[in-house]
């Protein structure tokens, strides 16, 4: 029996990420996210984006960071604590 190194599978920022970037003013499409991070010297594309909102795909600490500066919102408030953005 194999063991699942990860507590949660998925992720659990997946539906903040798609929150906050519908939050923001304009609301912000995935691809405009992704060329955000990417101005910010990060390489990550659309397509990761999709797969963290879609919860296929784990979210390491220092994306978790990077996806909530791009945002304009914190950590906490990514792993789903709290109200305040």
């Amino acid at each position: 029996m194999t063991k699942n190194m990860y507590l949660v599978s998925g992720n659990i920022c997946g539906d903040r990420v798609r929150l906050g970037r519908a939050l923001q003013k304009p609301p912000m499409t995935q691809e405009e996210l992704a060329r955000k991070i990417n101005l910010m010297g990060y390489d990550i594309t659309p397509l990761i984006i999709s797969r963290i909102e879609n919860k296929q795909r784990h979210v390491v600490d220092a994306e978790l960071y990077i996806l909530a500066k791009a945002l304009g919102v914190s950590m906490e408030w990514l792993c789903g604590n709290g109200d305040d953005i």
